[in-house]
């Protein structure tokens, strides 16, 4: 009897492990996205890359405004900077190309119930050999600890900063080394959505002077839906706030809109698009009815960002611009959480949540530090609020979002 309950118990243990690791990956309804900037190299981790979305300078200055919480990554994680703590400890930082730390990312993911990522693959990155290869690393690394997690991933082109005809020359030629030497397509952890594998292309209809056209991504589009080799995927466009009344930060181009009929997700960008909590209260009111219904009138997947903060200084500094520090504050996670309840109020049912990673731009929801170096512009702490506070409350919307919580604007308490 004693043996039968124990194999009763492990039976009930390896189920519910099962349970609690395997994300199906067939669909984006009812998942809570990251974007995964996965971008952050340092010298020592092997990639030749230097400080890469670091940038570490003599004068004290660098280029992110987050700071990462170092304290559970292990010695072999750990790179030092040229900043110290206030204890005279040099500050380290972690690489997206070290396996152990990606993996920790996901183990992360896992434990606060956050579905999966949008890898980003940037385009001008991806004409390098040297930065290819660590792009190549870092989603070797996504692969493998997402297959370990049973989180789900995508790729998503950023066409951000490439030039007329590198579409075709780049990114074309980089989605068929993804199919015919990567084989991307074959992992069962691979998005998909509409019976399809998803591939996300982010930069279209912007108005601020990219070299690319309309007609450069709608070919990329068909390329990527209706090829017979290396098509077959449901695309999602990474989109301006105005796409669909052609006005803010999208292109006065009602050709726009045919390019759009083109892929199967619209993902409108909300990061810096407004400031405060009124202002997002009042903007996704103004858009959300009318944008999803633009979405279901033409048979599309309607996906939209929420953001926790941000804030640029120190890149801005470094590129010799002004900006204010925390420029959108945290407000302890009430930002995040009031977009987050507007949009399931009004009938989201999936969210992109901009970002895991990125320090950069200060929208990081995973682990950062209140212990932070000194500095030439300082950086953004977590407020005294724990590291994880982001994280789970990422994991506190997707719950809401699958109806195991009900809808409230009042910030949950852990």
């Amino acid at each position: 009897m004693r043996c039968h309950f124990q194999l009763f118990l492990i039976t009930l243990a390896i189920a519910c492990s099962t349970l609690a690791q395997d994300k199906p990956a067939d669909t984006l309804t009812g998942k809570v996205m990251c974007g995964y900037q996965g971008w952050f190299g340092t010298p020592g981790d092997g990639m030749g890359v230097g400080w890469q979305h670091y940038s570490f300078r003599t004068d004290g200055s660098c280029t992110i405004d987050l700071w990462p919480d170092m304290r559970e990554l292990d010695a072999d994680e750990r790179f030092e900077t040229p900043l110290e703590l206030a204890n005279g400890q040099s500050a380290s930082v972690f690489s997206s190309a070290v396996p152990k730390t990606v993996q920790r990312h996901f183990e992360w993911m896992r434990s606060y119930g956050i579905d999966g990522v949008f890898l980003q693959r940037f385009g001008a990155s991806l004409k390098s050999e040297k930065h290819r290869a660590f792009n190549d690393r870092v989603m070797e690394n996504v692969r493998a600890a997402s297959a370990k997690t049973g989180r789900t991933w995508a790729v998503m082109y950023d066409l951000s900063g490439l030039r007329l005809g590198d579409i075709e020359r780049v990114v074309m030629q980089d989605w068929k080394r993804m199919r015919n030497e990567l084989y991307v397509m074959d992992d069962p952890h691979y998005l998909r959505h509409g019976g399809r594998p998803v591939v996300a292309v982010w930069g279209v209809g912007f108005n601020d002077g990219r070299d690319y056209t309309l007609e450069e991504c709608a070919a990329l589009f068909r390329f990527l839906r209706d090829n017979p080799e290396f098509g077959g995927t449901t695309v999602m466009a990474g989109v301006p706030y105005g796409w669909r009344t052609l006005d803010r930060d999208a292109a006065r181009d009602p050709r726009l809109h045919d390019t759009l009929n083109l892929c199967g997700i619209i993902s409108p960008w909300a990061v810096g698009r407004y400031g405060r909590l009124e202002d997002a209260e009042h903007q996704i009111t103004k858009v959300h009815t009318d944008d999803a219904a633009w979405c279901k009138a033409h048979h599309k997947s309607y996906l939209p960002v929420i953001f926790p903060g941000f804030s640029w200084a120190n890149m801005m500094s470094t590129r010799g611009k002004e900006a204010k520090l925390n420029a959108t504050p945290r407000l302890g996670g009430r930002f995040l959480w009031s977009q987050a309840m507007q949009r399931i109020k009004l009938g989201s049912t999936m969210l992109y949540v901009a970002m895991f990673d990125e320090m950069d731009e200060g929208t990081a929801i995973f682990k950062c530090a209140d212990e932070v170096p000194a500095s030439t512009q300082g950086f953004v702490t977590n407020e005294g609020l724990p590291s994880d506070h982001y994280l789970w409350l990422t994991g506190e919307i997707a719950r809401v979002l699958r109806g195991e919580k009900l809808v409230s604007m009042d910030l949950p308490t852990r």
